[in-house]
């Protein structure tokens, strides 16, 4: 896997056992990119998303983001090449653009979108947009206590930046079957790492997930349910706490969510069947 981009930066430490010193310190980048999207039926590309993001795995990125959205239906969908990058800064792209085989109607979107790293949901004209997208999932896939348990660990082992600074999400897919990694990929947002780890699984032709269990290293988002019901995952895992509309959209969308996987515990807030 290519590493994120990383820089150092001058600060001062304080702590208790001694004076306050001056200190370089490991951060992650993060930079703007934009998202275009290229189509037989457009005269010229059309501006679909601007997100922060850490560089690194653009193309992944941007097909798993126009994937989620409803934008992209797959990987047969894609012409080739599948994508074309432009206007590096600092030697890293900033624009990328994914080309399609078919029309594509930019007045379809309803909406301009702007995603911070904090925040992949703020463009969005309604919720109910959303879920006109997503169709509900009905796998009976029953999946070991033990397997998810085990996730966490599995997964900050295989985040390679986040031991330098401390500063990156992580979206990893996992077998359902064993617990064995699939993919993982970091980035400042919890949401773009999200993209693309979907994006390379989009890529590969693997969706829908139906075999598979995601799991993410911070809290459980609305938008995060919203990626994976999108991608066919049945269970969605995190160390960390849901937010209610989180837990209100995994009921609707079939999606079973984990919380607080973490010290051999979880607790399962919707379909709670599918956890044995």
């Amino acid at each position: 896997m290519a590493e994120a981009p990383i820089e150092r930066v001058r600060a001062v430490v304080h702590d208790a056992a001694r004076e306050p010193r001056e200190s370089e310190e490991w951060v992650s980048v993060e930079e703007p990119l934009e998202i275009r999207v290229e189509s037989p039926s457009l005269l010229e590309a059309a501006r679909v998303a601007v997100t922060m993001r850490t560089p690194g795995h653009e193309r992944e990125l941007a097909v798993g983001f126009l994937f989620t959205e409803g934008l992209l239906s797959g990987r047969e969908a894609l012409a080739s090449p599948s994508v074309r990058e432009a206007l590096a800064i600092a030697g890293r792209s900033n624009v990328i653009t994914v080309r399609l085989k078919g029309a594509f109607d930019p007045a379809a979107l309803q909406r301009n979108f702007y995603a911070t790293s904090s925040c992949g949901v703020c463009g969005k004209a309604s919720i109910d947009q959303i879920e006109r997208d997503v169709r509900a999932i009905t796998s009976e896939l029953v999946v070991d206590r033990a397997l998810i348990e085990a996730l966490p660990e599995k997964l900050r082992a295989a985040q390679s930046q986040f031991a330098h600074t401390g500063g990156l999400h992580a979206a990893g897919v996992f077998s359902a079957r064993d617990g064995g990694l699939r993919c993982v990929r970091e980035d400042v947002g919890r949401h773009n790492a999200m993209d693309k780890a979907l994006g390379r699984m989009v890529l590969q032709g693997a969706v829908p997930l139906d075999d598979c269990v995601v799991m993410v290293s911070g809290r459980l988002s609305f938008e995060l349910v919203q990626k994976v019901a999108m991608a066919g995952a049945p269970v969605l895992c995190a160390v960390s706490a849901p937010s209610s509309l989180a837990i209100d959209a995994a009921r609707r969308f079939g999606v079973t969510l984990v919380g607080f996987v973490r010290d051999r515990r979880c607790t399962v807030y919707a379909h709670a069947s599918r956890v044995r």
